[in-house]
């Protein structure tokens, strides 16, 4: 089985991209250039009706089109893994990690940090529009460290975000942490550590020295 993974290199694709490496799984790379307006292009909007990334097409043709999504797919279809953990209870724990690193910290504070335009009000007088610029990527960042603080609480001081597993809530955590990094936005300490920890992973490496990080 061959998969066609749909990615932006430096975006929340790389978490995606990392737990494909981990499961050493064969897939092709389709380059998303979203500053080119390829995901509102026909023939992406015919997988992905939703223009958003990632989308992982599997051999049958089916999409899967969140990152929420195609992690799940990916620790279910190969559970010796241990990506996603056999036990309901914290299998639902790495969920409400991972909703919290793509819905929270990205969903709603990257997006302001990243995208502000999207959040200043249509129809401002251009001398409003810094003033409201400013203050989205204020708010952004407020949002960031709240969330932090909220999984710091989470964390254990070694192993991975579950314990000694790494799990599809670490490849989550990985790329916010990645961004915030990049963005020199302070993490928690074990925020940082666990960060750096996911970071000295073979893989994690080959991935960010395929996605053009060195």
């Amino acid at each position: 089985m061959t998969l066609q993974f749909y990615m932006t290199p430096g975006s929340c694709t790389t978490g995606i991209h990392i737990l494909l490496e981990e499961l050493e799984l064969p897939f092709q790379v389709s380059i998303v250039n979203l500053q080119a307006g390829d995901h509102r292009q026909p023939a992406y909007l015919a997988l992905n009706p939703k223009g958003t990334i990632p989308t992982l097409v599997l051999d049958d043709g089916t999409a899967l089109t969140s990152f929420p999504s195609i992690a799940c797919w990916l620790a279910r279809r190969h559970p010796r893994k241990r990506l996603l953990s056999d036990d309901p209870l914290l299998a639902a724990r790495t969920l409400e990690l991972l909703d919290c690193a793509v819905n929270t910290v990205h969903g709603q504070g990257f997006t302001r940090i990243f995208t502000t335009e999207r959040y200043v009000p249509e129809g401002l007088d251009p001398t409003d529009t810094s003033r409201w610029t400013a203050s989205i990527t204020a708010q952004g960042q407020a949002i960031v460290r709240e969330a932090f603080d909220v999984i710091e609480a989470r964390l254990p001081d070694t192993g991975y975000a579950m314990g000694t597993d790494f799990t599809i809530a670490d490849a989550a955590l990985f790329y916010v942490f990645f961004w915030a990094s990049k963005t020199n936005l302070p993490m928690p300490p074990r925020c940082q550590a666990l960060f750096e920890r996911i970071r000295a992973r073979p893989m994690v490496n080959q991935v960010l020295r395929e996605e053009g990080y060195r």
